[in-house]
């Protein structure tokens, strides 16, 4: 008997990747936190290198990540495009999401060892993100650290992932990557 079992696959996002993006995001947050498709074209235009798909086979796609090399303590506003710095020191990890359907299947894990592995193979000496949507347990587990920011304009832009009448406060999170 012939085995049909084909494994999940991680791979760089593409452009023709957008719309199942855009599917994702619409799965994973509240209308309020949800980015236009224009942002997301402009960020993997920019740093390509630093965005990846997961799917359960090689041309699907049912988890993202978006990331870009910045620096520690900056923090990208919701809905904004990326900036891209002269002497990066952080790898910046903007947006994760991971199907319903597809959890519980590690996706979350493998992109984010991918990111950190690009870091870490750029010599970035660390890692940031925005933790929302109560996920600060899953970050912790991958060796991110709650940071409070009291800085403008980070305090501000933090600020702009807290969902109106929302008690789900957005936390900004490090790990040291050397």
């Amino acid at each position: 008997m012939r085995n049909n079992f084909i494994a999940p696959a991680m791979r760089a996002m593409l452009a023709s990747d957008i719309p199942a993006v855009m599917r994702i995001q619409a799965e994973c947050y509240p209308p309020a936190m949800l980015e236009s498709e224009e942002v997301f074209r402009a960020r993997l235009a920019l740093t390509p290198a630093t965005c990846w798909i997961w799917g359960p086979a090689p041309d699907s796609a049912a988890a993202y990540l978006f990331s870009y090399p910045s620096n520690k303590d900056a923090i990208t506003p919701l809905g904004s495009p990326f900036k891209l710095t002269s002497a990066p020191d952080c790898l910046y990890l903007h947006d994760l999401a991971v199907a319903p359907g597809a959890r519980g299947q590690r996706a979350a894990n493998l992109l984010v060892a991918a990111a950190l592995d690009h870091a870490r193979a750029e010599n970035l000496g660390w890692s940031a993100l925005v933790s929302v949507q109560q996920s600060q347990t899953f970050w912790g587990g991958l060796g991110y650290a709650a940071v409070e920011v009291r800085h403008s304009p980070a305090k501000e832009n933090l600020d702009s992932y807290q969902v109106a009448g929302s008690q789900l406060a957005a936390v900004y999170m490090l790990q040291q990557l050397t």
